[in-house]
Parts: structure tokens; C-alpha cells; sequence
């Protein structure tokens, strides 16, 4: 059952967010290792299509770079490489993409990360009316519209779902 009533957004996402005068809106939910999209969706009462997951991952060089997915969707590396013009692409291990973003796996927000990365964004998710993506701790979305991607952070929109 989600908690409604509880507040939690003090985080470095939601003060990047509303520090560019972004409007979201706060859906905590209990937190369950290892529960993904799929657990944060149901609780929620969404479509885990709408639910973004934000993966950090790294190109042939080892530079770091965070990619916008689908909930219920996984990403093609081949494909990404392809798309950004790298050798390859692979994600990167949970202690690195921690010491990259500044945020736990699980409750990691391509929004206010520790380093500047560049961000790709699946090209479907744009055409959603809403997502749900982390809001920068474990048990923790926002609500935001799709456009706040490309405008606000820069995402460049890219076709690497399977």
C-alpha cells in the first residue's frame, strides 16, 4: 500500500527541478529490493510503461552517460552505440553509477546528478501525456510531462528499446 501522506521531496532532483521552475508532483511508495518498475507501478496504480527508469551507463571510452527507459522496456546496447555514435555501450556497475549520479541505485533521478553526464532518452517515451520517473531516493517518483526531458535537461531522444 503506498504511503499518500508522506513527504519526501528533499532531494538534489527536486531542488534542480523546481530551481528551473519545473511543476511535479510527489508519489512515494514503499520501497522493495530488487522490485524495479513493475513494484513502483503497481503500487502506484500506473501504467509501468509510463514509469521511466534512469540506467547509468558507459561508452568505449568509459564515459558515463544516463539513458531514459521504458519501465516495462529494456535497452538495446548495440542499438544505443549505434544511435551516439560509440563502439559500445554497457551499464555500469552499481558502485560506479553511484559515485557518477550521487544517488543509490534504486532511487537514481537523472535530475540534479553528482557529475554532468550526457542523457538519451528512448524516442516513445516523448509521446507520453505523463511519466513517472525517480525523484531522487528509493521509494520516490515525480510526476512530470515528457517535454521537461529534451527542454530542461537536454535529453536527446534516441530509438534503442527491445
Amino acid at each position: 500500500m503506498a504511503r499518500k501522506d508522506k513527504h519526501v521531496s528533499a532531494t538534489p532532483a527536486t531542488d534542480w527541478l523546481r530551481g528551473r521552475g519545473v511543476s511535479f508532483t510527489e508519489h512515494p511508495y514503499d520501497y522493495v529490493d530488487h522490485g524495479g518498475t513493475a513494484e513502483s507501478a503497481r503500487q502506484l496504480g500506473v501504467d509501468e510503461h509510463a514509469v521511466v527508469k534512469t540506467l547509468v551507463m558507459q561508452d568505449d571510452e568509459a564515459e558515463p552517460l544516463l539513458v531514459l527507459m521504458h519501465g516495462d522496456a529494456t535497452v538495446s546496447t548495440k542499438n544505443l552505440a549505434r544511435a551516439i555514435g560509440a563502439k559500445s555501450v554497457e551499464t555500469c556497475k552499481p558502485e560506479v553509477a553511484q559515485r557518477h549520479s550521487g544517488y543509490l541505485v534504486g532511487g537514481t533521478s537523472p535530475f540534479g546528478t553528482r557529475k554532468v553526464m550526457r542523457v538519451f532518452v528512448e524516442a516513445t517515451v516523448l509521446a507520453l501525456p505523463r511519466i513517472f520517473i525517480n525523484g531522487g531516493r528509493r521509494g520516490y517518483l515525480v510526476g512530470i510531462e515528457p517535454s521537461v526531458l529534451t527542454d530542461a535537461l537536454g535529453a536527446k531522444p534516441v530509438t534503442c528499446a527491445i
